[in-house]
């Protein structure tokens, strides 16, 4: 069922699309007309349903494992650049040093990544706000690499497939050299490869 606030965005989705295509002179077919903004809407509802997701939920049932560093990578994400309302993508590696042997399920920490990336993004925000909440309802020691294509650059022409790096660190992470030069080789071995 169509709720008021789906109609309305649909109407306004439909409004764009038809004024854009008045400028370009693109001759839609009226199927494109008609049901794209409906496609669009429901297309956002998935980009945007990270922000429907808490963090705090996703880190709250911790069990007993180890005490080493614990290391995630290769975590896929979509975002949206909330510039140009385009997407960027790629892959984030999560570390954490587990606090009194409490780890979270190994699923949990892209979870937490999908919660961020699933919304209207900077690459720099979202990966401090990935830390933000690995700090705060984790452990105080972690770190976070992103590396992502931000196809707003490559429609503009601007960059052809160039990816941009972000890392973050928190505690043990950022202030004991050797915690942060394991990560960062972790990094540097494993760099996904998402070109």
């Amino acid at each position: 069922s169509m709720t008021e606030e789906n109609l309305k965005i649909d109407l306004l989705l439909k409004d764009v699309l038809h004024s854009l295509d008045k400028k370009y002179e693109m001759y839609l077919d009226q199927e494109v007309l008609d049901n794209t903004p409906d496609r669009m809407r429901r297309a956002y509802d998935e980009i945007c349903s990270g922000y429907s997701m808490n963090p705090e939920d996703l880190l709250s049932k911790r069990f007993k494992g180890g005490s080493g560093m614990v290391i995630e990578g290769n975590i896929e994400f979509v975002s949206m650049c909330e510039h140009h309302l385009l997407p960027f993508y790629g892959k984030a590696i999560v570390a954490y040093i587990p606090k009194g042997d409490e780890v979270v399920g190994i699923s949990k920490l892209a979870r937490v990544v999908e919660c961020f990336a699933r919304r209207f993004q900077l690459q720099e925000r979202m990966t401090s706000q990935i830390a933000d909440s690995i700090e705060k309802y984790l452990s105080p020691d972690c770190a976070v690499f992103t590396e992502s294509i931000h196809s707003c650059m490559i429609a503009r022409g601007i960059k052809k497939k160039a990816a941009t790096h972000v890392t973050s660190l928190r505690g043990e992470f950022e202030n004991q050299v050797h915690v942060k030069q394991e990560f960062l080789s972790y990094v540097s071995r494993f760099k996904p490869d998402i070109l």
